[in-house]
């Protein structure tokens, strides 16, 4: 098994465990119940395109570093997510929010759909945990390329699966305990990236 299909896969697996429960598939949803799937869809693989690229970027710039820096940076980027996450998992549910799906799609042009639905996941992915493992990895794996293809294969195919599926799978998700898995999982890669500098 090559690295980088290692690297792929794991950008992949990482995010779409972060990503299911997270607000990307909620704001999916939402810009769904207002327009058309297709230019919702154009739109956000947009956004996410340029999120993948700025998290390639960086978690690209830290593997310039000695490699002991590297670790630590790692290190810090999974603590952040893993904290981020598992803050989200056990906090308190919040009352059900109003249901958008009895707003049917609005006849907006292409265009315009794709741009809105554009800004609102840019936005929204700001700094993002999807956006700390791309980082993360990519400094991990030195495979920029395949982590960047796996993370954004991974946000595309919750974006797809939130307007294609909608409510039906996100009523049988317990997004708590996704968050509190995921949120673990980020912090063994924390202790792994510290371990292999005081092992080193």
């Amino acid at each position: 098994m090559s690295a980088e299909f290692v690297a792929f896969a794991s950008a992949l697996a990482l995010v779409l465990a972060v990503e299911l429960p997270d607000k990307t598939s909620a704001a999916v949803l939402v810009l769904t119940t207002r327009y058309r799937a297709a230019p919702v869809l154009a739109g956000v693989s947009v956004a996410f395109a340029v999120h993948t690229a700025l998290a390639v970027a960086f978690g690209s710039a830290l593997t310039l570093l000695p490699s002991e820096l590297v670790a630590l940076a790692v290190a810090a980027v999974f603590g952040t997510g893993a904290f981020l996450l598992l803050r989200e998992g056990f906090r308190r549910q919040d009352a059900a929010p109003e249901d958008a799906s009895m707003q049917g799609p609005r006849p907006v042009a292409f265009t315009r759909a794709a741009l809105t639905s554009c800004a609102v996941l840019f936005l929204a992915e700001l700094g993002d945990a999807s956006q700390l493992a791309t980082a993360g990895l990519t400094a991990r794996f030195s495979a920029p390329l395949a982590v960047g293809l796996g993370s954004f294969a991974a946000l595309v195919l919750v974006a797809a699966v939130a307007a294609l599926l909608g409510r039906k799978l996100q009523a049988r998700i317990n997004h708590r305990l996704l968050h509190r898995v995921t949120g673990l999982a980020y912090a063994g890669l924390a202790v792994l990236a510290l371990a292999s500098v005081l092992g080193g």
